[in-house]
C-alpha cells in the first residue's frame, strides 16, 4: 500500500493508507455456492434428501444394499462440498478406484443426476446453482461409469 498524498495542517491528521481497488486487490472474493446456501447443515439436508429418493428408485437402490448408508452419507456430503466450492477434494482417480467395483452404466448415471437436480430444487436452490452442482457431476461420469474403456473400468481390472 502506498501512502495517500494529503495536504495537513501542521500538527494535524497522520496520513492513511490508499487502497486501491482492482481485479488483483479485490477485497470481497466470490462465495462459494456452499457458502450461499449455509454451508454444511444445509448440504447434510440436502445429502440425506438425495438417498431418501435413490433409495426409493428402482433403477439407483439396488447399488447400494449392503451399504453402510451412515458412512456413505458423510462421504457423499463432503464430495457434493467438493463440488459446490466447498473445502473437501477429490481425485478423478479416486472417483474411479471407489466406483469401479459398482459396475455403473450411463442409464444409471443419468437417473442419478436428474434425482440430484429434483433434490437440488426440492430445497429451492437457485436454477444457475443447479445447473454448476450438475456440470461437476456430469464431467466427472468417466470416472464413475464403469463401461468399457473408461478409468472406472480401468480402475476395476
Amino acid at each position: 500500500m502506498t501512502e495517500a498524498p494529503l495536504d495537513l495542517p501542521s500538527g494535524g491528521l497522520t496520513p492513511m493508507p490508499t487502497v486501491w481497488w482492482g481485479p488483483e486487490t479485490e477485497v470481497e472474493m466470490a462465495r462459494s455456492i456452499l457458502e450461499r446456501y449455509g454451508g454444511f447443515p444445509f448440504l447434510s439436508r440436502v445429502v440425506l434428501g438425495f438417498y431418501d429418493k435413490v433409495l426409493d428408485s428402482d433403477v439407483l437402490a439396488p447399488y447400494f444394499e449392503d451399504v453402510d448408508m451412515r458412512r456413505l452419507v458423510d462421504h457423499q456430503t463432503k464430495f457434493m462440498a467438493f463440488l459446490m466450492g466447498g473445502p473437501a477434494s477429490y481425485t478423478n482417480e479416486h472417483l474411479a478406484q471407489v466406483h469401479a467395483r459398482l459396475g455403473i452404466d450411463r442409464p444409471s448415471f443419468d437417473v442419478m443426476v436428474e434425482t440430484m437436480r429434483e433434490t437440488l430444487e426440492d430445497f429451492e436452490m437457485e436454477e444457475g446453482d443447479v445447473a454448476a452442482v450438475l456440470h461437476e457431476l456430469r464431467v466427472r461420469a468417466p470416472w464413475i461409469i464403469a463401461a468399457p474403456g473408461t478409468p472406472a473400468a480401468s480402475a476395476a481390472g
